[in-house]
């Protein structure tokens, strides 16, 4: 599929090449509890709003969101199921050791990360 094809399924928008960045276990700065909160209601937000990300990368800390135990795995496996691709630096879960842990998306490289940021139109780091 061409990266800025529109894609829409049971009437989901795609926002036209955004791209989410998660680059902590949560959002913003804080306290953690408090940065866990503000990313289930971001996440939960968004997909009641049907105006959906093409693409969510998970780099440095944000791969936790990713893995068993994370809070927001309903959501990022509602994502998934909308057609949303989860991006997940296979160099910080191999770093944090938990590579066997990630439950939803996809692993990938720095070069898939490259791609991605380089094509996106815009692009929104949380």
């Amino acid at each position: 599929m061409d990266y800025h094809q529109q894609k829409s399924k049971k009437g989901v928008k795609m926002s036209k090449s955004m791209v989410v960045l998660f680059t902590r276990n949560g959002m913003g700065e804080g306290p953690a509890e408090l940065q866990q909160n503000l990313a289930e209601k971001y996440l939960t937000l968004t997909l009641e709003s049907n105006d959906l990300p093409e693409r969510i990368v998970f780099y440095t800390e944000g791969v936790n969101l990713v893995c068993e135990g994370s809070r927001v795995l309903p959501q990022l496996k509602e994502f998934e199921s909308r057609g949303v691709d989860l991006l997940i630096c296979k160099t910080c879960t191999d770093t944090f050791g938990v590579t066997d842990k990630v439950r939803v998306g996809i692993i990938g490289g720095m070069p898939d990360i490259l791609e991605t940021l380089q094509k996106a139109e815009k692009v929104v780091s949380l």
